[in-house]
């Protein structure tokens, strides 16, 4: 990581031609890994490179002061911090997230914030399909007290317009597991249609061309193809033509 960072400041600096400064957010659970600088000794070249670094994990033992900043960075490592502290366990991850999503409509923030920092939690804090009905469910609950209604109606809407999403998708499959059903009967009904018109239309079509062979003898590749391509109408009426014609193309044209 150290040699990303150095990499990351010249790539950017001879990108843009300016000066840059280096921080990184460590988000590991390993309290002793804080690295914060490079060092490379080659002969008669030496490279030193530092950085700043903040570490969450610090931050672990006041989560009230997390909670409580109107500082959305804040809500978001707390997010990150809660998320690690759960170690998986899906009850605990579903808590957090509750709490989290209440905790972010408790501070003046614009919409659009708020829309954005509840995607960021949905992404961070994902839970099993069981859990995450019951948040939403839990969510809707909450929406409805007066103090939350309007200030969730973005969120409502996500939900709703997810569920709408849901019901047509599931119209969609069972249309496709009908449709399957009822298509094969038809298939089958078809197929052996098709098949007959098929076998009509080839033993038409061999039995047209070996007239044609006594009558004309050898036939040229144009004419197999055409035979080939041929319905069994057209086969029919070139059939009626052969008694009075003198060459092949007083037949086909």
């Amino acid at each position: 990581m150290p040699q990303r960072m150095r990499d990351y400041n010249y790539r950017i600096a001879e990108t843009y031609g300016l000066p840059v400064t280096s921080l990184v957010l460590l988000a590991d659970d390993d309290p002793d890994w804080r690295p914060n600088s490079f060092h490379q000794q080659l002969p008669e070249t030496t490279i030193e490179f530092s950085f700043g670094t903040a570490k969450l994990l610090d931050y672990a033992g006041d989560l009230q002061a997390l909670a409580a900043s109107d500082n959305p960075i804040a809500w978001v490592s707390l997010a990150h911090l809660l998320t690690q502290q759960a170690h998986h366990d899906a009850d605990k991850l579903y808590a957090a997230k509750l709490y989290l999503t209440r905790l972010v409509y408790q501070h003046d923030w614009r919409e659009r914030r708020i829309i954005v920092l509840l995607n960021v939690v949905d992404w961070m804090m994902a839970l099993p399909d069981l859990y995450q009905r019951r948040y939403r469910q839990a969510i809707l609950r909450f929406g409805k007290e007066p103090t939350m209604k309007l200030v969730l109606s973005p969120m409502w809407q996500s939900f709703v317009d997810d569920g709408i999403k849901k019901g047509v998708k599931q119209g969609i499959k069972q249309g496709i597991e009908q449709g399957v059903k009822q298509g094969r009967k038809q298939g089958r009904k078809q197929g052996r249609q098709e098949g007959e018109e098929s076998g009509r239309k080839k033993g038409a079509a061999a039995l047209f061309e070996r007239q044609l062979e006594r009558r004309f003898g050898a036939l040229p590749q144009a004419t197999r193809k055409k035979l080939a391509q041929a319905s069994l109408e057209q086969i029919e009426v070139w059939s009626d033509a052969l008694p009075t014609a003198q060459t092949l193309k007083q037949i086909f044209g």
